[in-house]
This record gives structure tokens, sequence and C-alpha cells, in this order.
């Protein structure tokens, strides 16, 4: 079954209006008909970019709707401004402002009542992967979203698994080493609802660029990849973009 390749950039806390201008004058002349390519920069940025060919997105968004929580963006607001994708679970969420499997699955729900696309990031872990527990890890992370939206509610997601100990640190898991987990992911999935699984865009992140991504684009479970520090660069981003377009 042909899925859809694409490939996102998480610019986290980085890029000013100069990089954005940069990605719009890189991408509007790019020819990329076979791979989708999304940016979720910093907030303030979203209405800066005007190529069509970019998606754009938001790195985080709350599971309340409005009140009294400063700093917060809400679904809501997401609509208004026809925002239509976000990064939710990612690592450093999870890390560093302690969202736990509950605060994740009830994002999604907030996410897709809204309809607005998750990319929903899953990883492990070097203690989790030292000890052996990579697929039982990842499981009680799909499990906790499943559980909340059902595989419906995950048919209109998209996946990223991110193994923490890769991310931003120049280590990137083999290709092999990649596609052992996606394939675990799909076949898990496919356990459950067989047709979501195969239809299903599973990405890859940890310290991809354009030196590697060919090698893990090829692989048959990988469909894209959400990328870190290379997205801050627009030509190599392009490469990028250009190798999963290859692979369409």
């Amino acid at each position: 079954m042909s899925r859809t390749k694409i490939v996102a950039g998480n610019w986290k806390l980085n890029g000013n209006k100069a990089l954005v201008s940069a990605f719009n004058n890189a991408f509007t002349v790019a020819k990329l008909d076979n791979v989708s390519v999304m940016i979720f920069p910093p907030a303030l940025y979203v209405n800066e970019f005007d190529c069509e060919q970019l998606i754009i997105g938001v790195q985080n968004v709350s599971e309340q709707q409005s009140g009294a929580f400063t700093g917060e963006l809400s679904t809501l607001m997401l609509n208004d401004i026809d925002i239509s994708h976000t990064l939710i679970g990612h690592s450093e969420r999870r890390d560093l402002y302690h969202e736990n499997n509950d605060i994740i699955a009830a994002k999604v729900v907030t996410a897709l009542a809204a309809n607005i696309t998750p990319i929903l990031c899953i990883g492990e872990s070097l203690d989790i992967r030292t000890a052996g527990k990579v697929n039982e890890f990842i499981q009680a992370q799909l499990d906790s979203v499943i559980d909340a939206v059902g595989m419906t509610g995950l048919s209109k997601c998209i996946l990223a698994y991110e193994p923490i100990w890769a991310i931003g640190t120049g280590v990137t898991a083999t290709p092999a080493q990649a596609q052992e987990v996606h394939a675990f992911i799909r076949d898990y999935l496919g356990s459950i609802d067989a047709s979501v699984a195969q239809s299903l865009s599973i990405l890859y992140g940890g310290s991809v660029n354009a030196k590697t991504a060919p090698d893990l684009f090829a692989q048959p479970d990988i469909d894209g990849g959400l990328v870190g520090g290379a997205s801050l660069k627009e030509e190599e981003f392009l490469t990028i973009c250009q190798a999963a377009n290859q692979r369409g």
C-alpha cells in the first residue's frame, strides 16, 4: 500500500524572519511532487510563510480550549488562523514539561476534535533501550492514545518514532535499527487493525540529515522524517525532502 511520504522540520526554539524568507524562496521553486513538506516554527512565525508548497504547523497545542493557561495555544486559536497540523508528545515536552502519556492522549483527543492533524511523537531513552524494553515502552505510548481515540482516531494521525538518545546528539539509529522499531510499530498496530497499520505514515526522527536520509527513507516502514537541526538550513532540508520525494 502506498503511504504519504512526509518530511517535517521542527525548528524548536530557533529561527527568525530571515530564515522564513530563505525557506519561502528555496521551496517556491522546488519540485516536490511525491512528498508533503511541513515546517513547525516557533508560533510567532507561522503567518510569515507564503510558500504554498509548505504546510505550516505548530510545535505544541493545549488540551484546554481557553482560560487561565498562560503561554498555551488552543485548537480554537489554531482553527482561527487555519493551522492544520501540530506536534504532540515530542520528547522535550515529555521530559522538560513533564507531559505524561495521559496528557499526550488528551492533547490528541482535543486536536482531532478540531480537525487538526497530530504528529504523535514516540520513542525511548537510552536506558530503556539498554534494558531491552523498547517495544514495551513504545507500546505503552501507543496504547494510551488508542485507548483515548481508538484506531479510527489514530488513523487520522501521523506517527514519528524518535529514539531520545539520537535527538540532537549527532548519533543516528542505523537504518536497520530504525526499521526494526518501525516494523514493530506497524506489526503491533496491525494486530489491532491491519488497514490502519498499513496506511499510517510513520516518520523517523533523530539527527536526520542530508547524508543519512536516503538510506533511512529506503526502509520499507519508514515514510519520511521529522527533522531537527538540519531543518534550520534550507538547502540541506531541501536535499532531505528530495530524498523522500524520490521514494514517493
